[in-house]
């Protein structure tokens, strides 16, 4: 079976090339739809009330965005990868048992990617809307960064190896949609076979948890073993508090919900004195930005008023 050797795509087959790549994602919102309401219907009849109703519609909100945002820009994106895929003196022809091995590859570069994301607060930025939901349910897998794509150059590394841009463009999905299910308190500890090799629910609510002990851990998006490997791997113990540390109550705004961080950047930026401190506002990692202005009494109170938070409390699995 031959592996390398393919041949050049004619950048004039882009058009069809993108029909080509199904939209997996669009397919499944009909799927997701229904096990939310599913979810959200068993915690109300359970009274167990996981939701909340402005965080919740927040997030559809930014997610319906982010899927109209990657379907405008789908064409640009094919377009660069098959630019880099001619470049290439090795391309691998369009074969499906690829999936496998570029999907791996794709998880242990969407690792680095987001931990870079939780270690940097430019690209904290791209990410912190996934992580200031204060309750964890299904919605919360809605919640991707309309500026997300900027994290694409770290997948650079895996489309130099040559994989057919459609391969590269199908794992990509599947690796969203397989982040979906792991959202939910209902699901807890699996197998222990299962729990030390994939990012399972009790994984990745450690990740959401802003609990000292849970903070940047278990950035894996499929296989925990990465972070295992990589010294970040965190257990889930005690009950994680979700959210972030500067606490933003419950949002619904979703331009509010994409771009706050970023225009605390440049306030911070334009505010600190001397080239240096510039940069560590922009670049430190989110931690390190949190505890100096925390030092300085510089963290802003959460705006909603008690009574908002008590009408739509979150009865929290024990």
């Amino acid at each position: 079976m031959k592996l390398f050797g393919a041949p050049q795509i004619p950048l004039d087959n882009i058009v069809s090339l993108e029909k080509d790549t199904p939209n997996l994602i669009v397919y499944a919102i009909p799927v997701m739809a229904f096990f939310t309401l599913l979810e959200v219907g068993h915690s109300w009849y359970e009274k167990r009330n996981l939701y909340r109703t402005k965080e919740s519609i927040g997030s559809t909100l930014v997610g319906l965005g982010n899927v109209l945002i990657n379907f405008l820009i789908k064409g640009l994106l094919i377009y660069g990868s098959v630019w880099i895929y001619n470049l290439l003196p090795w391309r691998m022809e369009l074969n499906w048992w690829m999936l496998l091995p570029c999907y791996v590859l794709f998880d242990l570069c969407s690792y680095w990617s987001h931990r870079i994301s939780h270690e940097n607060r430019f690209f904290w930025a791209s990410h912190i809307v996934h992580h200031s939901a204060e309750t964890y349910n299904l919605t919360v897998s809605f919640r991707l960064s309309w500026i997300q794509n900027i994290k694409i150059i770290f997948f650079i590394p895996l489309a130099l190896i040559g994989f057919h841009p459609v391969v590269f463009f199908v794992v990509s999905q599947i690796s969203v949609l397989f982040q979906f299910w792991v959202h939910t308190e209902y699901i807890r500890k699996l197998h222990p076979v299962f729990e030390y090799i994939l990012a399972t629910p009790s994984n990745h609510r450690v990740h959401h948890g802003c609990n000292e002990k849970y903070l940047d851990k278990n950035y894996a998006a499929t296989f925990i073993f990465w972070d295992r490997m990589f010294g970040t791997y965190q257990v889930e113990e005690e009950k994680p508090d979700y959210g972030i540390t500067s606490k933003i109550g419950n949002r619904l705004n979703p331009w509010f919900l994409n771009f706050h961080e970023l225009k605390d950047i440049a306030t911070d930026v334009k505010n600190a004195k001397g080239v240096k401190e510039k940069l560590f506002y922009a670049f430190a990692s989110p931690t390190a930005v949190y505890n100096r202005k925390k030092s300085l009494n510089q963290i802003p109170p959460v705006v909603e008023s008690e009574a908002e938070v008590s009408n739509e409390a979150v009865v929290l699995v024990k």
